[in-house]
């Protein structure tokens, strides 16, 4: 075969695209696909009242990609959804409101990309948030890297906080972090779950008693904050992972 000047240009080119990251195969996409990734602490929020935003939503916000963390300067909540930016804050009279978040940003996040979702059964027994992590712990025993999980369908009853943080508040400790901060109780509700398990990130991305952060967006997207209980059915949740991480 005959090897044209202009067929050895563009072969060099995609050999320097190929060994410079930006023509990847597909095993390594797939070896990416779901890898957690965190800017900033928790406990740095928490204990040291580093509260600026360090990372931005728009630096993010492109298909497949997945996130949680709090508003900067503890004004609310984050979450990124399939790319799409969300934030949540406390109005007048502690009436919620939710709006795209592209120019906003946290002082921890935690997020990862995932192309392809795998579908796993859920047991009758795993109804809550605590079954849900028992549940979670136990399907990847032996799997030590942290994952993004999702589920979707319909609650029961959720409870979800926001932060609000009052302006000028000294930040020593977490009780002093969620000064400020409403709850929401809601009844049957359309909901996306977005959560990160964890072994080994307590105080990063999750408090020191949990493997689990999870944040809840309901589908009309007019609701979303920071989980704490939610209670749902038998057969009325669908649980996702990231197909290239969780087997």
């Amino acid at each position: 075969m005959k090897f044209t000047p202009s067929f050895i240009r563009i072969f060099s080119l995609f050999i320097l695209l190929y060994t410079t990251g930006f023509v990847l195969p597909a095993c390594a996409q797939n070896k990416v696909d779901g890898v957690v990734r965190v800017a900033g602490a928790m406990r740095n929020v928490m204990w040291k009242g580093e509260i600026e935003g360090i990372i931005k939503m728009d630096s993010l916000a492109r298909p497949g990609m997945y996130g949680i963390g709090p508003l900067e300067s503890l004004a609310g909540e984050l979450m990124l959804f399939d790319g799409m930016p969300y934030y949540s804050f406390v109005g007048h009279d502690s009436f919620m409101l939710v709006d795209y978040a592209h120019e906003r940003s946290a002082p921890f996040f935690v997020y990862a990309e995932v192309r392809e979702w795998k579908q796993i059964p859920i047991p009758d027994s795993v109804l809550n948030v605590p079954s849900l992590e028992h549940f979670l712990d136990a399907y990847t025993n032996g799997y030590s890297d942290p994952f993004v999980f999702w589920l979707e369908g319909f609650v029961d009853s959720a409870a979800f906080h926001i932060q609000n943080l009052p302006a000028g508040t000294v930040i020593r400790s977490p009780e002093d972090a969620h000064t400020g901060q409403v709850t929401y109780v809601n009844g049957r509700y359309e909901v996306d779950l977005l959560g990160f398990f964890s072994r080994k990130h307590q105080g990063i991305f999750t408090h020191h008693d949990t493997y689990i952060h999870v944040h809840v967006l309901t589908k009309n997207r007019e609701g979303m904050g920071h989980l704490e209980k939610a209670h749902w059915s038998p057969g009325a949740m669908r649980l996702y992972v990231p197909a290239h991480t969780v087997k």
